[in-house]
């Protein structure tokens, strides 16, 4: 009942919702990028593919918070090889 209450009150609440699959992947890109891989091989892995399209691949890489967290140098060139696939 409390779910249909906020519903109602911002009708377009889960546009800005994010799945989580999405937050699952984040917290596998902090954990292997901290272990010393880069963000570019991360996104090569079946982890990666099997849980988030194309576009929501490409999303997770302009989020700030993540952004913040794997290094901006880093997300540039994965958004580098990204864009070449």
């Amino acid at each position: 009942m409390l779910k249909l209450a906020s519903a109602l009150r911002n009708p377009f609440s889960f546009l800005f919702t994010r799945s989580t699959a999405e937050e699952q992947v984040v917290a596998y890109l902090t954990r292997e990028h901290r272990r010393g891989r880069s963000v570019a091989d991360i996104f090569t892995d079946r982890y990666v593919a099997n849980r988030l399209t194309r576009e929501q691949q490409g999303r997770l890489l302009e989020r700030p918070d993540l952004i913040h967290v794997l290094g901006e140098h880093d997300v540039a060139a994965a958004r580098e090889i990204f864009r070449a696939r």
